[in-house]
């Protein structure tokens, strides 16, 4: 079979060279791809909002499945539009729809699915301009360190860790009001800072039954010894060594 992969980074890189590996796939396309993928496949560029243009690749290169790596385009609804799309509708993308990518698309959404369904996470509030003092307020009811998430899609940087609360009122003030990280941080949910050892696990689900893949630990602090903003990532380890079995029960 012919499959496209949607996006550009490592991790789509990743999925390049494992599926490059099967004997069932014919041919290989990433868009808009980048250099390392250009090496074990053809590289398509698009703009990945652009779902036409997506739509259009897919018929002229007989695609029998779409792997969507980026969160943009999930939020947007890509898997929504191939399903409404007489074209595209029997074509499986690989990738969650609007409603189930809200999850990474919106910091507040998922807190509040935390919430209701009894998932422990730290104590927040999200504010905007329009209630900017009331962020003060709450921000005077916690302890530092001072944790500012943009509720948005920020390309792993919308997160800032404060020690002054000053510092903290500055920068809330800067997000909602001034677009600090885009429209991402037009809502800012402040949360209760967690100290502790972090990490992620993955699951892949079709809605009914679902497969766990291997823990990975980040590291986003720029700083050495974890200090500095968060970045979209500075290294990262799978699996995590202290994530044994007797972890996960």
């Amino acid at each position: 079979m012919n499959i496209l992969i949607l996006g550009s980074g490592g991790r789509e890189h990743a999925f390049a060279l494992k599926l490059s590996e099967s004997s069932k796939v014919k041919q290989l396309f990433v868009a808009p791809g980048n250099a390392g993928t250009n090496k074990i496949a053809e590289n398509i560029n698009v703009d990945l909002s652009d779902f036409e243009a997506v739509k259009k690749i897919v018929l002229e290169n007989n695609i029998k499945m779409v792997v969507v790596g980026p969160e943009v385009p999930l939020v947007e609804g890509v898997h929504d539009f191939f399903l409404a799309d007489i074209d595209l509708k029997n074509i499986p993308v690989i990738g969650p729809k609007k409603d189930g990518a809200l999850l990474e698309g919106s910091k507040d959404f998922s807190k509040q699915f935390m919430q209701k369904h009894g998932v422990p996470t730290a104590r927040y509030q999200s504010f905007t301009k329009e209630n900017l003092e009331a962020g003060f307020t709450f921000l005077e009811t916690l302890e530092p360190p001072y944790v500012l998430k943009a509720d948005g899609l920020a390309a792993g940087k919308g997160v800032l860790i404060l020690n002054s609360l000053e510092e903290a009122k500055i920068e809330l003030q800067d997000m909602v009001s001034n677009e600090k990280f885009g429209k991402a941080s037009t809502t800012v949910v402040i949360e209760e800072f967690l100290k502790g050892i972090e990490l992620s696990v993955f699951v892949l689900t079709d809605g009914k039954s679902y497969k766990i893949l291997p823990s990975a630990k980040d590291y986003k602090r720029i700083g050495e010894g974890d200090v500095g903003l968060n970045t979209g990532g500075m290294g990262a380890i799978s699996p995590v060594p202290f994530a044994d079995a007797s972890f996960f029960k």
